[in-house]
């Protein structure tokens, strides 16, 4: 029997890096960035007003005040989108708009709010500037003015290899002018549920039926991960049926099968034969639970992984064994974090790792564990009410209340509490 590390570290030998494909700017979320990004401008790229108002020379304001107002000259009109080669002397301003670049001569902006300007009139379509502008503040030089660089500079790297795009940095990169990103090309996961109990989820139960979980629950925590599924569907327990899905995944180019079901000796013998004729195939026995009985080989050069057929169980070992598979081939770190959570009640387990479906609560800087109820391998709803899983280590059969271990947090944990 191999321990989980053992066996994690045996599948994970197999899997490399996708290659990388270029790609729109627009098509980026989610998607892993393949190469690191240095700036090449600045951003922004001019010295711009912050605000609606009006640009000068801070000399002029420096003793403005609502008891002191100081007026002074309004020589140009600058738009957002427009730029004004007015050079501003002493004595005088221009209107400028949010955005706008600032003019030649001017070192700071007068927001309209402290200028004797309606604000309906100042923004009003098509209305011209005042000949003048009273000022009832004092300023500084620099006031009101975003600088050029001063968010970016050419040479400043921006994002790193490796990070997940996340909206603010295909903003960032829009603004730096970068139209393509260069990507990891999306892992595709082929799919397959095995039993001859097998339904979908639009047909009615009849006796000795279930409908198929693993599917569904396995497609979604791929598509979650930003990676491509390949549905092979269900397949009964015979050769021909398994042998012409495991060959749709083979013509599908498929980067990793995953199988859930057929660990029981009778079924094995079918994914076995079938594997046999078209790759290889381990069994193994892991020491963990839910989820001891694993399947490891290939089908052709396409790595495959069979997982036990109970859904929770099936998700589990998603989680310890496929979803680290995936990341590497996504060029993800593949440490993924933890917390470390107390127990709330006395909990058992058989020896063997085990995770635990466990709610959690945030009580003055703890983390607090509950367990869902039943732990058994079937109960898809423990899955469903759980919001991590807590790890109780090798050999550790009883666990009191108050005992810390460590926690894998699910992703929408913090959307619940």
């Amino acid at each position: 029997m191999y321990s989980v590390d053992e066996a994690l570290e045996k599948i994970l030998q197999v899997f490399t890096v996708l290659p990388a494909e270029r790609i729109p700017l627009a098509q980026g979320l989610g998607r892993i960035l393949a190469e690191p990004i240095t700036a090449r401008e600045n951003l922004p790229p001019f010295d711009n007003s912050s605000m609606d108002g009006y640009a000068l020379i801070a000399a002029d304001a420096a003793h403005a005040s609502a008891q002191n107002p100081i007026t002074l000259k309004v020589v140009a009109d600058i738009p957002a989108g427009t730029a004004s080669d007015r050079v501003i002397s002493r004595g005088e301003a221009a209107r400028i708009m949010t955005g706008a670049p600032l003019p030649p001569g001017a070192d700071c902006v007068i927001p309209i709010e402290n200028t004797d300007n309606p604000p309906g009139q100042f923004t009003e379509s098509g209305a011209f500037p005042p000949a003048t502008v009273t000022l009832f503040r004092a300023l500084q030089p620099g006031d009101y003015v975003r600088f050029a660089g001063e968010d970016i500079r050419p040479g400043d790297l921006i994002l790193k290899a490796g990070r997940r795009l996340r909206p603010a940095d295909l903003g960032a990169l829009a603004g730096l002018g970068v139209p393509q990103v260069q990507v990891v090309r999306r892992p595709r996961v082929a799919i397959l549920s095995t039993g001859d109990e097998l339904l979908r989820a639009d047909q009615p139960l009849v006796p000795g039926k279930i409908r198929d979980i693993n599917s569904y629950a396995l497609a979604a925590s791929v598509l979650d991960m930003g990676a491509q599924v390949i549905p092979l569907g269900t397949a009964p327990d015979q050769l021909n049926v398994v042998l012409s899905k495991l060959e749709e995944a083979i013509r599908a180019d498929a980067d990793l099968i995953l199988s859930s079901a057929g660990v029981s000796v009778g079924a094995y013998d079918v994914v076995k034969t079938a594997m046999e004729s078209l790759g290889a195939l381990d069994f193994w026995k892991v020491n963990m639970r839910p989820g001891r009985p694993l399947a490891f080989g290939r089908v052709g050069s396409i790595p495959f992984i069979g997982l036990p057929g109970n859904p929770v169980s099936a998700l589990i070992t998603f989680e310890v064994f496929a979803r680290p598979a995936i990341r590497k081939m996504q060029g993800l770190s593949l440490h993924l974090p933890l917390d470390e959570a107390e127990t709330t009640e006395d909990m058992a387990s058989d020896g063997r790792r085990t995770y635990a479906r466990v709610r959690l609560e945030r009580d003055q800087g703890r983390l607090i564990a509950r367990s869902t109820g039943t732990q058994s391998s079937g109960a898809i709803h423990s899955m469903v009410q759980a919001q991590g899983l807590l790890i109780i280590p090798e050999g550790m059969k009883y666990v009191p209340a108050g005992t810390k271990l460590p926690v894998r947090i699910f992703e929408h944990f913090e959307d619940e509490t």
